[in-house]
C-alpha cells in the first residue's frame, strides 16, 4: 500500500501511482487515461448543475502530476476533452503553455471531436488511434483482435474494482487492470463513471484510493 507501485508490463517498466497517472522511466513519458475536461461545462450547459469546482480539480491534479513525475513527454490515451468547443479547453489551452517544454501527444478516443486546429494551436500533437514503445502498443480503445503477441493498453472502459467485506460492506475503486495481453488505466477525470471489471487468477489489479495504490491482485 502506497503512493506508487513498479510493475513491468510487456517488458516495459511502469510506475502506477495515486493519482491515477502512469509512468514510464525509460523514455520519461507520463501517461494519463481519459482526462474527459469539458465534460462539466457541456452538462451545465444542457442545465444539469455540476460545478466549476470538478474542471478546477481536474487541472490542479494534472499539474501536481506533472511537477512531481517531470516528464518529457505527456501521452493522453484518449477523451482529453469531453465535447464541443467550451470555455474549459482555453483553460487548458493556457495551462498547457505552463509545460512547454514537454511534448504534449494525443491518441485520438471518441469523444476527442474537436477541430485539429484547436489542438494544435495549443501544442498538442495528435498521433492517431495507436501508439506502439516496445513490444506494447498503446491505444485508447481496448483491441478487440488479441491473437497479437505485442500487449496492449489502453483507456476508455474507465475501471474499477469492487471490494467486499465480511459484514457486507462495500467499496468500488478506480483501479489499474492487466490481464494475460491487455492492460487498462483508470479514467483521470474527477467527473467520470466506471466499469466494474472480473479478474480472473493471474490479472494484476491495482485499486487506487487517497493517493494510495493497493495490490489487489489473485495469485
Amino acid at each position: 500500500m502506497k503512493g506508487i507501485h513498479r510493475t513491468t508490463i510487456g517488458g516495459l517498466e511502469l510506475d502506477l501511482r495515486g493519482d491515477k497517472t502512469a509512468f514510464l522511466p525509460l523514455n520519461s513519458t507520463l501517461l494519463v487515461s481519459d482526462l474527459h475536461l469539458g465534460k462539466a461545462s457541456h452538462f451545465r450547459k444542457e442545465g444539469i448543475a455540476i460545478p466549476k469546482a470538478a474542471e478546477a480539480d481536474n487541472l490542479v491534479r494534472l499539474q501536481r502530476a506533472i511537477e512531481a513525475c517531470k516528464p518529457k513527454n505527456m501521452l493522453f490515451l484518449g477523451d482529453l476533452f469531453h465535447s464541443n468547443y467550451n470555455e474549459t479547453w482555453e483553460l487548458f489551452a493556457a495551462f498547457r503553455q505552463q509545460f512547454a517544454s514537454i511534448d504534449f501527444k494525443l491518441i485520438v478516443g471518441n469523444h476527442d471531436i474537436l477541430p485539429e486546429v484547436h489542438y494544435q494551436r495549443a501544442g498538442i500533437n495528435i498521433i492517431g488511434h495507436a501508439l506502439k514503445m516496445g513490444e506494447v502498443l498503446f491505444t485508447h480503445e481496448p483491441e478487440a483482435d488479441r491473437n497479437s503477441t505485442v500487449y496492449n493498453i489502453a483507456g476508455h472502459v474507465h475501471p474499477k474494482v469492487r471490494l467486499s467485506g465480511k459484514g457486507g460492506q462495500a467499496v468500488t475503486l478506480p483501479c489499474f487492470y492487466f490481464g494475460k495481453s491487455q492492460g487498462l488505466l483508470p479514467a483521470f477525470g474527477t467527473f467520470t463513471g466506471g466499469y466494474k471489471i472480473k479478474p480472473v487468477k493471474g490479472d494484476q489489479v491495482f485499486g487506487v484510493a487517497d493517493e494510495l495504490v493497493f495490490d489487489l491482485s489473485s495469485t
